[in-house]
């Protein structure tokens, strides 16, 4: 676990059009939040609202739907990785209490014969709602889209090629998680989302109407965190903390549970976790090494053994 230090200075957010405008600043500037935090805001992002409401509108329609209904889109023995997770199913690593949560995942499509079809599976078609699919889609490519550009950032301010990273994800094995914590009712000993640490490379995270997300400071206090309208999270995943050896830390981070008086609203949001290619070698980036940060890892692993290992952690597999 990484904890992180978190001020108002930190969390200024970071305008996406400085990106076209000024893309040395738009890196110096990325760079600086996620090397102290692990974390930035991101304003005047590109996903086009519409896009983001028809997603959440669909899913909405999905989680209304009758328990019967929903479990019809359960993968057997697929831990999780696409189609329906229901409710109580995950846990965050090292905790036995699982999350009060369920959730859809939907990936990333891959022509007929790709050869990484054997490791990432197909999206489940959704029959129940009819603009479904397309819908969601529209979302995973608008925010794959955007996570490229933020990833040519981190390139730069890495001392990279700025297309170093096109290689690594350009078939990543990212997933749009489509999420929602229901109303609570009584005192549950479980919370909406337990302290942890995502697995992938960056997570892009839309603004939920509800309240709860919380980051973990060095302190060990709970920061809240609530994007400004317009604007959207990344964080630092694992994946990524690991090739620049903690140089970008990964943030800790946990919803917790409403006040008595939203406790009978639920929470929707649409983590946007980018995934590098199932079979990218993740090895120490010889520029984070130092003789004050020396190889944590001098094990190098694939991207989907990685994957594979902390699903078998949070309960997924």
């Amino acid at each position: 676990m990484t904890d992180i230090i978190l001020t108002d200075q930190t969390l200024e957010p970071v305008s996406f059009n400085l990106a076209g405008e000024d893309p040395a600043a738009f890196a110096r500037a990325l760079g600086a939040s996620f090397r102290e935090t692990g974390f930035a805001v991101i304003s005047d992002h590109p996903v086009n609202q519409d896009v983001i409401d028809r997603a959440l509108d669909d899913a909405q329609a999905f989680f209304a739907l009758p328990e019967d209904a929903k479990h019809a889109y359960v993968v057997e023995n697929g831990g999780g990785q696409r189609g329906y997770t229901p409710f109580g199913t995950e846990n965050a690593k090292g905790m036995a209490q699982k999350d009060l949560k369920e959730f859809w995942h939907h990936g990333r499509n891959l022509p007929q014969g790709h050869p990484y079809s054997d490791v990432m599976p197909p999206n489940v078609p959704m029959s129940d709602i009819a603009r479904f699919d397309d819908s969601v889609q529209a979302l995973f490519a608008a925010l794959d889209e955007m996570g490229a550009v933020l990833l040519q950032a981190l390139a730069k301010d890495l001392g990279l090629e700025e297309s170093w990273f096109s290689k690594t994800v350009n078939d990543g094995n990212s997933i749009l998680r489509l999420l929602h914590y229901p109303p609570i009712d009584g005192d549950p000993s479980g919370v909406r989302a337990g302290a942890h640490e995502d697995i992938n490379v960056i997570t892009l995270l839309l603004g939920a109407e509800e309240a709860g997300l919380q980051v973990k400071t060095k302190t060990g206090a709970w920061l809240p965190v609530q994007p400004p309208e317009g604007a959207l999270v990344v964080n630092i995943g694992d994946m990524l903390q690991r090739l620049t050896n903690h140089v970008y830390p990964s943030t800790t981070h946990r919803v917790v549970n409403p006040s008595k008086e939203r406790m009978a609203f639920s929470r929707y949001s649409t983590p946007f976790f980018l995934h590098f290619n199932p079979d990218f070698l993740i090895e120490t980036l010889p520029g984070c090494v130092s003789a004050d940060n020396p190889n944590r890892y001098p094990e190098p692993m694939t991207a989907h053994a990685y994957l594979l290992e902390r699903l078998r952690e949070i309960g997924l597999i």
